[in-house]
């Protein structure tokens, strides 16, 4: 007997005490005799994008490429050596719209390629940022038409950078030129915003002690559910779920490890954990579980603020990150800017690594998602806006050409990238900013 519609909807939830957990997509969900069910992705089902943002630039001696494709990495880019097949750089993308140059204008112009007003008060107005305009159109059917996440948890007020509003670096993604989207740093709350029912910090504080588990409040609902699977499916979901409770798990461990700790810390709550890697990954698999779970398609996260004077004691870099980056051309300071850079570029190669390791619909997690990682600055010694760092990873059912080098011998507009990446994933434009074209040696083209 051959089925032709799905078994099991896409959107099948297990549903506990004040919890509903997105399942990954399984067979039972596919329809038989579709292209879906039996043959490698297909460009169809490219429907995820990711944004992740690199403050201050880079040092480019150390980021630049040799060649016109990946088999030979530079210094900062070798973490990318296990998954380069999967990862094009770009050279030669610029902002013009983020001059005059400041770190404001850098995060700001980033998503949006728009000038930002400059203020010091609350008129300010930039652009809708092209994650939210991707939201608008594949992120109407998910649980959260977008995710906004960071590594900050303190948001500053007032005046942040030569007469800009902080408001233009602390947030990525606007909805409206005058409404920016707040980012969340907390791990509890980006997995509570996923999983649970959210509430007030009391709320929560509660509902976690009425639960040992969120996994333990549906377990009758998985166990359920499973009788009803094939083997692949019923080991596809094991998987997933074993992935939900790790990360609980290691939210867990955080806060029990700051609660313990005598030591006051006003700047981190409960439930983050102390070393930036170690926070950075865990916020990095939240994303993966949002992702796998459909509970959105569209991400993004700041790997930290700009002028962030944040320390990596981790690489051996006590120096704060900002002043280094206004290194005079003083070679040791320049040297652990580039450090910095390689260890940000580490910590997303780990997680396109995961991603291609989740299985999806014939192919990976990673192939059915687009993520851009990049930075608004150029060279931060002397706040330009040229050359920007640019990697774009998956994009294999778009059919992406990945493991390439794409240089632009001319300044092209970032915006153009983004243009692109927007239509691949079902979002038709014609332009965006100020956009001229699309970057079509990113994608093979199909012939018919």
């Amino acid at each position: 007997m051959i089925l032709s519609k799905k078994a099991l909807s896409r959107r099948t939830m297990l549903r506990g005490m004040g919890t509903a957990i997105a399942l990954p997509l399984l067979d039972a969900m596919v329809p038989a005799m579709t292209a879906l069910a039996d043959t490698p992705a297909s460009p169809s089902r490219l429907r995820r994008l990711g944004y992740v943002y690199m403050p201050m630039g880079c040092d480019a001696t150390r980021w630049a490429l040799p060649g016109d494709d990946l088999s030979q990495l530079s210094p900062t880019l070798s973490p990318l050596e296990p998954i380069r097949q999967h990862v094009t750089a770009i050279s030669g993308l610029e902002l013009k719209n983020a001059y005059p140059g400041t770190h404001a204008t850098s995060n700001s112009a980033f998503l949006s390629c728009a000038t930002a007003r400059r203020t010091e008060s609350t008129d300010y107005f930039l652009g809708t940022t092209v994650d939210q305009i991707a939201a608008q159109k594949i992120g109407q059917t998910t649980q959260l038409p977008s995710l906004e996440m960071s590594m900050d948890l303190i948001a500053t007020v007032g005046q942040c950078d030569n007469g800009y509003a902080c408001v233009y670096q602390n947030n990525l993604s606007w909805s409206s030129p005058t409404t920016p989207l707040p980012s969340e740093a907390h791990p509890r709350i980006v997995f509570e915003n996923l999983f649970g029912e959210g509430g007030s910090p009391a709320e929560r504080r509660a509902a976690l002690k009425k639960r040992a588990s969120l996994l333990d409040s549906v377990s009758k609902e998985i166990a359920r559910l499973k009788n009803t699977l094939g083997p692949g499916d019923r080991e596809k979901i094991s998987e997933y779920l074993d992935s939900v409770r790790e990360v609980e798990r290691r939210i867990q461990q955080s806060e029990t490890a700051s609660r313990d700790n005598p030591l006051p810390d006003l700047d981190r709550p409960a439930g983050v954990p102390a070393a930036y890697a170690d926070h950075a990954r865990l916020m990095f698999d939240l994303q993966l579980l949002a992702f796998q779970g459909d509970v959105t398609r569209v991400i993004t996260f700041q790997l930290a603020r700009e002028t962030s004077n944040r320390t990596y004691p981790e690489i051996g870099v006590s120096d704060s990150h900002h002043p280094l980056t206004h290194h005079g051309n003083d070679p040791e300071k320049v040297a652990k800017v580039a450090r910095i850079n390689r260890f940000h570029v580490s910590l997303f190669a780990d997680f396109v690594q995961k991603m291609q390791a989740t299985p999806e619909a014939g192919g990976s997690l990673l192939d059915h998602s687009l993520y851009l990682y990049g930075s608004g600055m150029g060279n931060p010694n002397v706040h330009d806006h040229q050359n920007l760092p640019i990697l774009v990873a998956g994009g294999a059912a778009g059919n992406m050409r990945s493991g390439r080098h794409i240089r632009f011998e001319k300044p092209t507009p970032l915006a153009n990238l983004h243009l692109t990446l927007l239509n691949k994933v079902g979002v038709p434009l014609e332009s965006f900013a100020d956009s001229h074209g699309q970057v079509d040696e990113l994608f093979e083209t199909l012939s018919i």
